[in-house]
């Protein structure tokens, strides 16, 4: 199996400079063009499927992204990004750095949630479990729409291959091929190990 990972394009959180996560936005007219790209970049790949996290932005990413493909979208609430922020949420950084440096600075450790976030321990266990049950499919070639956090957690925590650096760009497609339980990177375009 191949399997494309692949980060949403540019939305309005980031221009915005919000905490993510589970905040739900939408594409920019740059997200856009860069999820155009992209199709352009893998329109031969053979991708037979999308699996996307149901958050907006990974969705219209994945709307782009199928009619290039010609394939069927299946949302999967595993792959959703982590809320590790909490009341943050939603909030610009700038902000919550006035208001709450101390927070601020204990969210720059993955493994630090805010009261009211997902931890870290639960959101591993979520991502392992999807991308399972995702890589379990019939399918030669896929790709999964997600977030950075996902992505990351998936290379940290699921598959031990170390981490990604914090420049993990937009629309980032990291190819991994799977034989029976093994995995191994095939490609990377957009993130960096670090």
């Amino acid at each position: 199996m191949i399997i494309y990972l692949i980060r949403h394009g540019e939305s309005t959180s980031d221009i915005d400079n919000l905490y993510g996560g589970s905040y739900d936005d939408h594409l920019t007219e740059n997200g856009k063009a860069q999820t155009q790209k992209l199709a352009g970049k893998l329109a031969d790949s053979g991708i037979q499927i999308i699996f996307s996290s149901p958050f907006i932005r990974a969705k219209e990413t994945s709307d782009i992204l199928k009619d290039v493909f010609n394939c069927d979208v299946n949302l999967v609430e595993g792959i959703r990004e982590r809320n590790s922020c909490g009341f943050l949420t939603g909030t610009s950084k700038e902000k919550a750095r006035a208001e709450y440096p101390e927070l601020v600075n204990k969210l720059k450790d993955y493994l630090f949630t805010i009261k009211g976030g997902e931890k870290y321990e639960d959101f591993t266990n979520r991502i392992y479990n999807a991308f399972n049950e995702i890589t379990s499919s019939k399918y030669g070639k896929i790709a999964i729409v997600s977030h950075g956090g996902p992505i990351r957690c998936l290379f940290r925590s699921v598959l031990n291959f170390g981490e990604l650096s914090d420049d993990l760009g937009d629309c980032a497609i990291i190819e991994l091929e799977k034989n029976d339980l093994n995995f191994k990177i095939v490609n990377i375009d957009g993130a960096v190990l670090a």
